[in-house]
């Protein structure tokens, strides 16, 4: 990916932050075909003639990051997590709408690995890995964030790292047991949400 210099990014992103929202015009083309992958990720798995498609996805993306103005930019692995969660919601809020307007807004218990299997027949069923990952962030907050940025972001655990300022080794750690956990909370486990 050709994101121009690392410092090129990180000015843009600098200048964001404070203020400049031509900054983010001018940082977009840089990671474009990062957005694209990304969205891609989500999407591979969606049927042809999909209502929604990767540009799109994009695009939804990008008018919620616009709205971001109290985000405090780091470097790309920050931006591109921040994306991921941002690309993450789109998709729930679509799930919820959908499935509130096919079948009156009724849920069903699906397990971590279903869910995270997107096609436009199971995309409802991301409400509920969702909420589980939400309530993995109110118990353990670091966790839920290399879930967001490893799964739904596609970043590798020395981006994770970075950007959470910890070991690759947390990280890692940090993945296994948010797999566990929230397998255990979307089968409806007794102990989900006991302590490490």
């Amino acid at each position: 990916m050709n994101v121009g210099t690392p410092e090129k990014f990180t000015d843009l992103l600098l200048a964001w932050n404070k203020g400049d929202q031509t900054a983010l015009d001018r940082l977009v083309p840089l990671v474009y075909a990062e957005l694209r992958r990304l969205a891609h990720r989500y999407m591979r798995r969606e049927r042809a003639g999909h209502t929604l498609q990767t540009t799109e996805l994009v695009n939804e993306a990008y008018l919620r990051l616009v709205d971001c103005s109290r985000v405090h930019w780091r470097n790309r692995a920050h931006f591109l997590a921040v994306v991921a969660k941002l690309m993450r919601r789109v998709l729930v809020d679509l799930a919820r709408k959908r499935k509130c307007d096919r079948h009156g807004g009724g849920m069903r218990r699906v397990s971590f690995d279903d869910a995270m299997a997107v096609t436009w027949e199971s995309l409802a069923d991301l409400a509920p890995c969702d909420e589980a990952l939400e309530k993995l962030a109110q118990v353990y907050p670091r966790a839920a964030r290399v879930v967001e940025m490893h799964y739904f972001g596609g970043l590798e655990g020395k981006e994770i790292a970075a950007v959470l300022e910890v070991s690759a080794a947390t990280v890692s750690g940090d993945w296994k047991f948010a797999k566990l956990w929230l397998r255990r909370a979307l089968n409806g486990e007794k102990g989900a949400v006991d302590g490490r």
